[in-house]
C-alpha cells in the first residue's frame, strides 16, 4: 500500500458529501417553518442573523443547479486536497524496502 490518495475518488467523495449537505439544507428549508429555519441557521452561524439574506422563493431548478455547482466545487476542493496530501508524503528509503 502506497498511502497515496486517489485524487478522483477523494474529489468525488467530497463533492458528493457537499451536494448531500446542500440537499439537506434544501430539505430543511422546505419542511420547517420560517422561524425554525432562521433559528437553525442562526445557531450554525454563531448567532449571526441570516434572515435578511435568506431566499424563500427559489425555484426547484435553481436548487438543482446549486446542488450541481456545490458538487463541482466540492470535487475540485477534494481533488486539490488529495493532490497536496500526496505531494506532502515523504518518499520511502529504498534500502529498507523488501
Amino acid at each position: 500500500m502506497t498511502g497515496l490518495l486517489s485524487v478522483r475518488r477523494f474529489g468525488l467523495a467530497l463533492g458528493a458529501t457537499s451536494a448531500l449537505l446542500y440537499i439537506g439544507c434544501v430539505f430543511v428549508m422546505m419542511t420547517a417553518s420560517r422561524e425554525d429555519v432562521v433559528a437553525f441557521f442562526n445557531s450554525m452561524m454563531h448567532g449571526i442573523d441570516i434572515e435578511p439574506i435568506m431566499r424563500w422563493d427559489m425555484p426547484w431548478w435553481e436548487a438543482v443547479i446549486g446542488a450541481v455547482e456545490v458538487f463541482i466545487l466540492g470535487w475540485l476542493v477534494g481533488a486539490v486536497l488529495a493532490a497536496f496530501y500526496n505531494i506532502g508524503l515523504k518518499p520511502k528509503d529504498k534500502r529498507h524496502q523488501s
